[in-house]
């Protein structure tokens, strides 16, 4: 029995390792303010995150760069714009899955 408590365990400290990342792009204020915004719209360009931030363009690419790298946002390019989209079904599956292997444990 302790083997199969070992294994769960074993299993829940690799999904927490996993959402890592994810919890540390939640962790910041800018990123949080990028991702309520971009709730609220289909998508928006960088220009239009920055009209209703008070970080400059540079900064909110650098936040969408990272929101982009563990897949809580998605770019389309439409002409010479990049549109930036939230995606959440990924890390939602992901946290999901961390929290019945807590609870497992």
């Amino acid at each position: 029995m302790k083997n199969g408590n070992e294994q769960a365990h074993q299993q829940a400290l690799e999904l927490f390792r996993a959402c890592t990342p994810l919890f540390q792009a939640l962790g910041d204020s800018v990123r949080q303010d990028i991702i309520l915004l971009l709730a609220q719209h289909e998508s928006l360009n960088v220009n239009q995150i920055a009209e209703q931030s008070p970080m400059s363009r540079p900064t909110i690419s650098h936040h969408l760069k990272i929101l982009r790298e563990v897949g809580l946002v998605t770019v389309e390019r439409r002409a010479t714009e990049n549109y930036y989209s939230l995606q959440l079904d990924h890390s939602l599956d992901k946290l999901r899955d961390l929290m019945k292997a807590v609870e497992e444990c």
